[in-house]
């Protein structure tokens, strides 16, 4: 289906490139490494905590593929793609996985359909949705994926976005029309660690973006998880999740905790 949007303006600060820019991706221009490192030089923690996040997904999506033979995957604030995107690590696994992102922003939905190439077995597509819009999220996903069939719904760093209670209800709508089986994969910024840096953070971030966000504490994060059963962890600073056996040096915690959970039978 065409999309018609108005040219990206790359002479105003954008969050999906901030966030390219903090992963070490090519994909942003000045205004966007001059706020990032502003918003770094407040909060160096920020770094950490976006390429904790990457490697959180990494080690996610590789566990459900692996173990719990997961072969959906609806990934919703996709971003800019970077390495290891989703369809990359699950398609590792198993290459017939079927793999659908979701963004809002026509930069990235312009990134994602050059870069992003399934593998031959499988398929991946790119929805042009707004969280705040779940019933289209679904109604699209179905395009692409069975959704009586299980499917890891994948929000990291997303429903910060969503600076009202709302954003349980959106989750809890999401989670509602999947079948039992399927997994949600969630993460976001907290204040656990180093509270007064992640609160400027967070100043400055909504006084320079199109885009608010606010940090939630462990517990808050905790409720989107209700009625579903953790996996081992649990809830935990993003970093400590699983860490993979071949990094070097023990994990350090950040600001964003997260976890892994399945929907029960009936």
């Amino acid at each position: 289906m065409a999309e018609n949007h108005a040219p990206v303006d790359d002479s105003v600060p954008h969050s999906a490139r901030i966030w390219n820019y903090w992963l070490g991706g090519k994909d942003n221009y000045e205004p966007d490494r001059a706020v990032g490192d502003q918003i770094a030089a407040a909060n160096p923690q920020i770094v950490e905590i976006a390429r904790a996040q990457r490697g959180f997904l990494k080690r996610a999506v590789r566990c459900l593929a692996a173990e719990h033979g997961i072969r959906q995957f609806l990934d919703v604030g996709t971003g800019l793609p970077t390495a290891d995107n989703t369809h990359e690590v699950a398609q590792r696994v198993a290459p017939g996985s079927r793999i659908v992102y979701v963004d809002h922003d026509p930069l990235v939905l312009a990134h994602a359909r050059a870069l992003l190439a399934s593998a031959p077995q499988g398929a991946t597509d790119y929805i042009d949705a707004d969280l705040h819009d779940p019933d289209a999220i679904l109604a699209r996903a179905a395009e692409t994926l069975d959704l009586s069939r299980p499917v890891a719904l994948v929000l990291l760093g997303i429903t910060a976005h969503v600076t009202d209670d709302a954003a349980y209800d959106i989750v809890g709508r999401l989670m509602a029309a999947l079948s039992p089986g399927s997994f949600l994969v969630l993460c976001d910024d907290t204040e656990v660690i180093r509270p007064a840096e992640m609160r400027e953070m967070i100043r400055q971030w909504n006084e320079a973006g199109e885009n608010p966000r606010i940090n939630r504490s462990p517990a808050q994060l905790a409720r989107f998880f209700d009625g579903l059963e953790m996996l081992e962890p649990g809830l935990v600073s993003v970093s400590l999740w699983r860490p993979d056996a071949a990094e070097v040096g023990a994990p350090t915690a950040v600001d964003d905790f997260g976890a892994v959970a399945r929907k029960p039978s009936l």
